[in-house]
Formats: structure tokens, sequence, C-alpha cells
């Protein structure tokens, strides 16, 4: 029902697993929730494939035996949306994690927002 909360579980589950990459349906939410991933140094790489049924693929980072993400949190889900304006943006762990957040110039950080001063809606913090 929620697939934003379903790519962070695939994520997770694959991390713990130790897998190389994992793959999920595509859509443009979830590609640019994973190139902030990538921007931010939490995964290794992003690709999609496929014509009409597009795959997205995801190569997960490791440092050691640990994965790089140690956690994720999905803020606003269906059933409850949860908006920050541009005054109270939220910090991840006292900014050592990314909150993602969907604005009206598209997906982007809470670290990039702020430098915008712009607000939205609180999707997601990884740390």
């Amino acid at each position: 029902m929620d697939p934003i909360a379903d790519m962070l579980t695939r994520i997770r589950n694959a991390q713990q697993a130790h897998l190389p990459r994992v793959e999920m349906p595509h859509s443009k939410l979830k590609e640019n929730i994973a190139t902030i991933l990538k921007a931010e140094g939490y995964v290794n790489d992003v690709s999609t494939s496929g014509d009409k049924i597009k795959t997205l693929t995801v190569v997960l980072k490791y440092a050691g035996r640990r994965g790089v993400i140690e956690g994720s949190k999905r803020i606003s889900r269906p059933g409850l949306r949860r908006y920050a304006n541009s005054t109270e943006l939220p910090r991840v762990r006292g900014g050592l994690g990314v909150a993602i957040m969907t604005t009206s110039r598209g997906v982007m950080s809470a670290r990039e927002a702020r430098k915008q001063n712009v607000g939205g809606e609180v999707l997601c913090f990884v740390w």
C-alpha cells in the first residue's frame, strides 16, 4: 500500500542479508529518493532498466561487514501526512542523517530545502 515504506524495507532487508544490490518496481518518486541517497553517500549506484515495466536497481554500500545505512524511518505515511514549513525543517541525528522531503520544487533533502528556504512533506529519515 505504501511504496516508499516498501522501498525502505527492501533496502533494509537487503543490507541485513549482505546483498550487493536490490531491485524494486520503478516510480519517479522512488528514483528521486534513491538519487538523494546516492548523493548523500548512502548507496553506490542507482539505475533503471526495462521498457514497458521498469525496474529500479539500487547498488548498496558497505563499510566492512556493516551497511552504511544504519536505519530508516517513514515519517509521512498515507494515513497521516506530516508537513514542515521552511523554519521548522527536521534535523536527523544532529545532522548525521538525512531527512528526505518533497517540496514544490521537487524531492530534496532537508538540508537543501533549508538552503532554498522551502517547506513541504517530510517523507522519511535515513541515518
